[in-house]
């Protein structure tokens, strides 16, 4: 699948929030993540803006644990991150690290983020508070196959496409100066 995501950062969480439910946008998704990021030792994966992942998630929403292997690959970044995503539910999340481990993949990092997630038509409006020592600022992230809805999302929480990136994370930490993988 091939998905759209836009992301408008340094954002104000609590005025976010508020305007998502001002307008009845359903929440779908509030969950912990732990994702652990596997590449080569060569850094092939990150260095071409792709990676191969397993991540748990813990959904607040229910009490469930899950678990997802992921491979992500660019294929743009002209006007929007348009990111190759192939993902797949998982019954163990230790398997999953096996598997990547086996076909010659390293674990090269480990990060915790909060994540809550409200749906507008086939969109996802997603806040993410990753862990400090990560990413130090909140940010939405925007994920959708439709440029319309991403335009009609950025608009009525007050932003510009002129306020948002196709960036990836680590191009953002590298240009703030904030050491990552």
């Amino acid at each position: 699948m091939n998905e759209i995501e836009t992301r408008l950062l340094d954002i104000n969480v609590d005025i976010i929030r508020q305007k998502l439910i001002d307008l009845n946008l359903p929440l779908v998704k509030k969950e912990n993540q732990i994702n652990d990021i596997y590449d080569f030792d060569d850094k092939r994966l990150l260095n071409n803006k792709g990676y191969a992942r397993i991540r748990t998630v813990q959904n607040m929403l229910d009490s469930t644990t899950h678990y997802y292997m992921t491979v992500k690959k660019l294929l743009s970044q002209e006007k929007y991150k348009v990111m190759e995503e192939n993902e797949t539910e998982i019954l163990s999340g230790d398997e999953g690290k096996k598997i990547l481990t086996a076909l010659g993949l390293s674990n090269i990092s480990s990060i915790k983020k909060y994540r809550e997630s409200y749906k507008y038509k086939n969109s996802l409006i997603e806040i993410d508070i990753n862990d400090k020592s990560f990413c130090p600022f909140p940010y939405i992230e925007i994920e959708t196959s439709n440029e319309d809805e991403l335009k009609e999302i950025v608009k009525f929480l007050g932003y510009t496409l002129a306020d948002t990136t196709s960036k990836t994370i680590y191009e953002i930490l590298n240009e703030k100066g904030i050491r990552h993988i």
